[in-house]
């Protein structure tokens, strides 16, 4: 035996987030406390939520999909549902994100490169034209105009036929994130938590069925966070939205049923298992313990997983499937409620059909040869996965009582405590991959030379053009009275506690553009600036 071998051996390695993992997990009942770890379908839910888990039902399978124009993109989303997928993921473009139409100035360039470009009702129509919205679950990536986005997918429904009360579904519409991780905000905090309590508040009493977030540690990880930090400051976000929420004048048992979360399956796979797990917990112990939930289905965390875009490589692509597989089957470990593959080519250019095609089996083969479903939770009880888990939930909440203890995660936020946090362990995961001491095969070892024949998708540049004459024409048919008396409704609205979901309802049905309600909100509101 070497001397490297002999000290492996003897000294035990970490795992992401540094969680110690000893050669042997010694036994011991401090790992398999019975109140800990429960059943399936029982408090505190550490098994799973559902007492049968994928024996009764499989995971919602998704793959993200958007590009180019709205045509472009339904093709996309019938080949996905032609091929088994059994849930739509939309990517909106930069433009659409932030609030802008396809016409603006500040859009030049970009209209429809990392999604797909929505500016009206009639994008939104094209969008999903031929797909039934009663049959289909749809999860938008949308966040600081979430509320606009689900306003035109109500009326699309309506001119289907669908009722609201049918709608089944998810908008991201997690804007703490944005000012944490991902940028695309648009308006200052008080006035996104707004939105976000007025859309609770709508979809509670109109569509029942909506998630009507998507807290999201997904964004987070891709920032650079490790497994715990990822966990404890997804859960701190949603401490912030169940309080707003109630001090808005919410119910916790009733709004907190639509509540879901959104995380990152990463490459370190046993502790992703033990993340799930210990999230999940975590959840359960906040809203019984903090917010006085007594509602299961309010303590219940029902999550979406995707997996890691971060650990993609553009060196030797084809690794990237083995990878993907790995992180998919840590997720259904951890008892997903729903699933996004990545594709393997996806760190070079759009993925293709044939490469979307193989994410999507990677579920499919997991689902249907593997055996894994077969039973809830078969990890539970390994003296390694407990200690995973306790350990995890420890250290998150050491952090959501240090973010507490700052007055919340929006001062948290204004003080740069987070960012810097995520900031600092991204520096430090870089710096192992440069030293060697984190592999990361065919990049910092196994390397080979290779030629990668270019297969990308490419937005046709005539989209952009396209998007702008639909507009000019959208904006000469419409009845220009009533969009102008929409628009003082919308500004006097603006200014007073009045829900805006259904204004926003009625200004997308004549065809109000998503750029001229933000741009009146903005009027209004302001724009947010880190360095406000």
């Amino acid at each position: 035996m070497g001397k490297n071998e002999k000290e492996n051996n003897n000294n035990d390695i970490e795992t992401s987030s540094g969680i110690p993992v000893p050669i042997v997990q010694k036994p011991s009942n401090i790992y398999l406390s019975p109140e800990k770890i429960g059943f399936p379908g029982q408090y505190p839910y550490t098994r799973g939520i559902h007492t049968s888990m994928y024996r009764g039902r499989l995971w919602t399978m998704r793959q993200y999909a958007g590009f180019g124009s709205a045509e472009e993109t339904n093709r996309r989303f019938r080949f996905l549902l032609d091929k088994g997928q059994t849930g739509l993921s939309i990517a909106f473009d930069l433009p659409t994100q932030i609030g802008y139409d396809a016409d603006d100035p500040i859009a030049l360039g970009e209209v429809g490169k990392v999604g797909v470009s929505i500016s009206s009702l009639q994008d939104m129509e094209a969008l999903f034209s031929g797909i039934p919205l009663d049959k289909v679950s749809t999860s938008m990536t949308i966040n600081a105009p979430a509320a606009i986005l689900l306003a035109m997918y109500i009326v699309v429904a309506k001119k289907q036929g669908v009722q609201p009360e049918n709608l089944r579904g998810t908008v991201q519409n997690d804007i703490l994130k944005e000012y944490i991780a991902r940028g695309t905000y648009i308006f200052p905090p008080k006035h996104s938590m707004r939105l976000i309590t007025d859309l609770f508040k709508y979809c509670e009493e109109n569509i029942p069925r909506w998630n009507t977030i998507s807290v999201s540690g997904y964004h987070i990880r891709e920032a650079g966070s490790n497994a715990v930090q990822e966990v404890a400051f997804t859960l701190a976000n949603a401490i912030t939205y169940v309080q707003a929420a109630i001090d808005n004048g919410l119910d916790v048992n009733k709004f907190s049923q639509q509540i879901s979360f959104f995380f990152n399956a990463h490459n370190d796979f046993l502790e992703e298992i033990a993340k799930f797990r210990a999230a999940r917990r975590m959840w359960a112990t906040i809203m019984k313990e903090k917010f006085d939930a007594t509602n299961p289905r309010a303590m219940m965390m029902r999550f979406h997983t995707q997996t890691a875009g971060s650990a993609l490589t553009a060196q030797q692509p084809e690794n990237n499937i083995v990878r993907v597989a790995l992180q998919a089957l840590s997720s259904v470990l951890g008892g997903t409620q729903s699933l996004h593959t990545n594709s393997m080519d996806e760190a070079l250019w759009l993925p293709t059909e044939s490469s979307v095609q193989v994410a999507l089996r990677t579920q499919q083969i997991i689902a249907e040869e593997t055996g894994v479903t077969n039973t809830v939770d078969p990890f539970a009880g390994s003296y390694v996965i407990e200690n995973l888990t306790n350990e995890i939930e420890n250290r998150a909440f050491e952090y959501i009582q240090r973010i507490e203890a700052m007055g919340g995660v929006l001062t948290a936020i204004e003080n740069n405590f987070i960012q810097n946090e995520i900031q600092n362990t991204a520096y430090d995961h870089q710096k192992e991959i440069e030293k060697g001491n984190r592999i990361v095969v065919g990049v910092n070892k196994y390397q080979a030379d290779e030629k990668i024949k270019l297969e990308s998708l490419s937005v046709d540049p005539s989209i952009e053009s396209e998007a702008r004459d639909r507009l000019t024409i959208l904006r000469e048919s419409r009845d220009e009275q009533k969009v102008s008396q929409l628009i003082r409704n919308l500004e006097d609205a603006a200014n007073s506690d009045k829900n805006l979901l259904p204004l926003f309802v009625e200004m997308v049905e004549n065809y109000i553009t998503l750029g001229e309600i933000t741009g009146v909100l903005r009027n209004i509101w302001g724009e947010y600036s880190p360095s406000n």
